[in-house]
């Protein structure tokens, strides 16, 4: 059996966590993983334990309750809502639905690797556009938004924390709209971002903007994968269509009816990370061999004189792990990215790269 081209040439995209390397130890510190310092309210710990009958009940495969929930979070009618097994699966499916091999699709780099991959599985062969700072470089960027096409945009950017703000992806959107082409904007981290605005407002006005958001990141679900999608109706209908049958198990979708409920967990964790942020930008930028890009989230990219793979394998000797950079387009083996912990976390691995 021979799968079709797309397929036979797809390469899966390198991320982090424990799993990332083999035979990792139960008491390694995961800086590799960008999720809040804070874990998941408590809340939510106690609901999926005395929710253990879910177990035997198939979920609602619509997810009717938790984007009832997402509604009243975000403002935006459950119509154009749509719930996915983690942002992933929803930006798979959106390229699945709306990208072809005759649409030109445009991706600033570098940024998350599952955009260029979802898009080539589609069909689509993707242009990059190299940018550390979008907002630096937005003249020349308007100037490649493709006609009938797609933009893919991540803000905050991971990896490298660039904030994009408001009236900037405004413009982008208003740009597209007169192409034609639509605007993929990621908001996984926004909602912990220092000083960042979502673009919800934007996309009730521009059918042609579809934001991605997740509740990974903000509420530290990433084990039970939740993830959610805001466009128009017509986008979230299609998307809602096309997703396998009970996509979202039932005990993701009580977690994350509960934890949208708990915007005091939210606040705090926003809290510790603009602190811890700030922390280890000083700390780590007074090193010899460091460079840090200013964080606007919980994670900050890290450029070093060392080789990237090098200093992740002297930092996992000391049961330290960090995001070794070199998977991401355009940058190479120089580059690491650690996510926000809390602050005895943080000192060790200060303490640990002062002594390389």
């Amino acid at each position: 059996m021979i799968p079709n081209s797309n397929i036979s040439g797809h390469i899966p995209v390198l991320h982090g966590g424990i799993f990332s390397i083999p035979n990792m130890g139960n008491d390694t510190i995961d800086f590799s993983s960008n999720v809040s310092p804070l874990g998941p309210p408590p809340r939510v710990r106690k609901a999926i334990q005395y929710n253990l009958d879910v177990l035997q009940t198939y979920p609602d495969s619509e997810s009717k309750n938790l984007r009832k929930a997402l509604q009243d979070y975000t403002g935006i009618s459950s119509s154009r809502i749509v719930v996915g097994n983690g942002a992933t699966e929803i930006i798979y499916n959106f390229c699945r639905a709306f990208l072809s091999c005759k649409m030109p699709v445009l991706i600033p780099v570098p940024t998350f690797g599952e955009y260029e991959a979802a898009a080539k599985l589609a069909g689509s062969r993707p242009s990059f556009f190299k940018t550390m700072n979008l907002t630096d470089d937005i003249a020349p960027f308007l100037s490649k938004l493709p006609r009938n096409g797609c933009v893919f945009l991540c803000n905050p950017n991971n990896p490298t924390g660039a904030l994009v703000s408001s009236k900037v992806v405004s413009r982008i959107v208003r740009e597209a709209k007169k192409k034609n082409t639509l605007v993929f904007l990621d908001e996984c981290f926004i909602e912990l971002a220092s000083c960042g605005k979502s673009a919800i407002n934007i996309a009730r006005r521009n059918e042609n903007l579809f934001i991605l958001r997740s509740l990974t990141k903000s509420f530290a679900l990433a084990g039970i994968r939740i993830g959610y999608g805001i466009g128009s109706k017509n986008v979230a209908s299609v998307l809602n269509r096309i997703k396998i049958p009970w996509n979202v198990s039932g005990f993701a979708q009580k977690a994350a009816e509960i934890a949208l409920s708990d915007l005091h967990h939210l606040k705090k964790a926003k809290m510790l990370v603009m602190r811890e942020a700030t922390f280890l930008y000083r700390e780590i930028g007074k090193l010899d061999g460091f460079e840090c890009y200013e964080p606007s989230a919980n994670f900050m990219l890290i450029k070093t004189e060392s080789d990237s793979t090098l200093l992740q394998k002297k930092l996992l000797k000391r049961n330290i792990l960090i995001r070794d950079c070199k998977s991401f387009r355009e940058l190479g083996n120089g580059f690491v990215r650690v996510a926000v912990r809390g602050r005895k976390e943080n000192k060790k691995l200060v303490e640990a790269l002062a002594t390389l």
